[in-house]
């Protein structure tokens, strides 16, 4: 069954619902995002190119960049958890007392 073809249901067979590929869309930028923004923090903490020229030293990461970038890794994934954890409970009360934004 795909996510974008109607879920197989016989009346709408090969078309797209525009719905479900807004929130496609919506989520895929949403993920690319977050990759970005997990490439860029844990490379300029982990990986620091040689500062006279601005190259690397090695083609492949050092043990200690490893190390560092899945630290790093599991440091912004637990954030973002407890981030968003946060912020449905916040969203779950304004709900609940009517108090959006205030």
């Amino acid at each position: 069954m795909s996510f974008l073809f109607g879920g197989g249901a016989p009346q709408n067979q090969g078309a797209v619902d525009p719905v479900k590929m807004e929130m496609a869309i919506s989520e895929l930028d949403m993920i690319t995002d977050v990759f970005n923004r997990l490439v860029t923090s844990c490379h300029t903490k982990c990986i620091q190119p040689n500062p006279q020229n601005h190259r690397y030293a090695e083609g492949e990461l050092l043990k200690g960049e490893a190390v560092c970038i899945d630290r790093c890794t599991a440091k912004f994934f637990e954030v973002n958890k407890k981030v968003g954890e946060r912020m449905q409970t916040m969203g779950g009360q304004a709900q609940s007392t009517g108090s959006f934004g205030r």
